[in-house]
């Protein structure tokens, strides 16, 4: 048990310090890509400079929530620090939005008037993006967390980001055709805002203790039902602390009285096929016919 315990601490260590040093990576390139952004006056790379700000906020926030998330519950949070993750995820997306917003009025008037940038800087800046977010992603492509994974995907976005700024860059080489670093921005903007924009709607759902997911939901109910003591159920509320591990509670009406030895029965029964949902807390109350609801 002690060596088991010791394996999780250890496995917990490597991947906080792959994701801290993946933070410390792309927060440094982010503020070398806005500099070179200005330096070499493309929008395309200020458009990805404000991915990649995401992306080290997303990082950032997984590093710090990684650790937060081990402690131990509290009397003030008494669910544990998991929902600070909805919050992060928010703050993110906010960012990503005001960025994405700027870069666009950056780039819509160089459609009517585009400048050529410095093409040199663009092609060396590009070169530098593809190895350093391949570099980073490597790294996490070790982990097994969900946090690693779900980070390695935005850094292999950015790899295919900084891929098409470096062909842009080597077209601009032979061929003077400025609008094309306004054009890959706008398309580069347009995509994060959608994917933000759906992440956080889905966010917001959840951090207004929306139903995760209403097929689950309803296959709980299902579940609970098929019970040949539980007549109805009702006040089953079904809910987020952050988008992986859910609450659950409800009151379930009973048909007929039953001796205290079949109800701890019963909640056995119960706890195990629930069990299934993989659901992080759950709150079951039996109610006796005729028992009024105190929650009505």
């Amino acid at each position: 048990m002690h060596n088991h315990a010791y394996h999780n601490y250890e496995q917990h260590n490597e991947s906080t310090s792959r994701i801290a040093w993946a933070f410390f990576l792309n927060v440094s390139f982010t503020i070398i890509e806005f500099i070179g952004g200005w330096l070499t006056n493309s929008t395309a790379i200020m458009a990805d400079a404000v991915h990649d700000l995401g992306d080290s906020l997303s990082i950032g926030l997984a590093w710090i929530l990684g650790n937060l998330s081990e402690r131990e519950s509290t009397s003030r949070f008494s669910y544990g620090y998991r929902r600070f993750s909805l919050l992060g995820a928010l703050i993110n997306g906010i960012v990503l939005i005001i960025g994405s917003i700027w870069v666009l009025s950056e780039a819509i008037p160089k459609l009517l008037n585009p400048e050529m940038p410095v093409i040199e800087g663009m092609f060396g800046l590009a070169v530098l993006g593809v190895t350093v977010n391949g570099y980073a992603a490597f790294k996490l492509s070790k982990g097994k967390s969900l946090n690693e994974q779900m980070l390695n995907w935005h850094l292999l976005e950015d790899v295919l980001g900084w891929v098409a700024v470096l062909v842009v860059s080597v077209i601009l080489m032979f061929i003077e055709w400025p609008i094309l670093d306004p054009i890959l921005s706008i398309a580069f903007t347009i995509f994060i805002l959608i994917n933000v924009l759906r992440n956080l709607w889905a966010t917001t759902k959840l951090f207004l203790q929306a139903t995760p997911n209403d097929d689950t939901a309803n296959t709980i109910r299902e579940s609970l039902l098929s019970f040949a003591e539980v007549k109805e159920i009702h006040h089953l509320h079904f809910w987020s602390l952050d988008g992986e591990h859910h609450v659950m509670t409800a009151h379930l009406e009973l048909s007929k009285l039953i001796e205290p030895t079949r109800q701890l029965q019963l909640k056995t029964e119960i706890a195990d096929r629930l069990s299934g949902f993989g659901l992080e807390h759950t709150t079951i109350e039996l109610e006796f016919p005729n028992e009024p609801c105190r929650d009505q």
